[in-house]
Order: structure tokens, then C-alpha cells, then sequence
């Protein structure tokens, strides 16, 4: 009996340290995959900084609304904008590494100025 409940202690143990290394990676795997799937060539390194003006910063951003344009622009519905050069780069992007990827890019601060206050302090 001793020699049970020893054992589940353990098994308990480890499958609750392997649940929070789960965790504790999954902003590590949304950045890894953001830099794999080369978006920060568009939209910069943290997408902060697009390389040009009409590619959006979507660091910030809700995880809904970038995990849906994600799987549009990928499945064609979304086809404006610049979404065509990003198209060719979703094809072969998993459901389960936009997720990661969005939650990552929502977890950051953006960089964009606040209701009625310009960004660099100007008022």
C-alpha cells in the first residue's frame, strides 16, 4: 500500500512538472515560431517595427483578431492590403503555431500611442 501511494506521488510529481514546462514554453514556442515562419521579416522582430509603412505592427494586438487574419489570409478569404505577399508564408503554417504565435504577440506591449497622446510624448 505504502509502496502504491508512493509510486502515484511520483507519477503525480512529474506529470505536474512536465504541465507547468508546458507553460512556462508556450511564449518561448510563439516566439520561436514567429521568427521560423519569417515574420519578422514583414513586421519586424517583435512586431513593433514593419519594414515598410503598409505592413501592420501587430505586437499587442488581441489574440481573437490576429489568430482569425492569420487563417483567413492563409485560406484566401482575406486577399487586401499587403495579405497577398504574406499568403505564399501561411500555406503550410499550422492551426496550433498561429495560436502560439498570436498569443505571443498578444502577450507584448505595442508600441502604438494611447487615445489622445501621440507617440514620442508631444502633446
Amino acid at each position: 500500500m505504502q509502496s502504491t501511494l508512493k509510486t502515484l506521488s511520483i507519477g503525480l510529481a512529474m506529470t505536474g512538472s512536465l504541465f507547468i514546462g508546458n507553460v512556462a514554453t508556450a511564449d518561448d514556442d510563439g516566439k520561436k515560431l514567429y521568427n521560423a515562419k519569417l515574420c519578422m521579416t514583414c513586421h519586424g522582430v517583435e512586431g513593433k517595427a514593419p519594414t515598410i509603412p503598409q505592413y501592420p505592427k501587430i505586437a499587442g494586438q488581441s489574440e481573437v483578431y490576429l489568430l482569425q487574419q492569420m487563417k483567413d489570409i492563409r485560406e484566401g478569404k482575406r486577399a487586401n492590403g499587403m495579405s497577398a505577399a504574406m499568403k505564399a508564408l501561411t500555406t503550410n503554417v499550422k492551426d496550433a503555431e498561429f495560436e502560439a504565435i498570436a498569443k505571443w504577440l498578444a502577450s507584448l506591449k505595442s508600441n502604438a500611442a494611447s487615445p489622445g497622446k501621440p507617440i514620442g510624448g508631444g502633446e
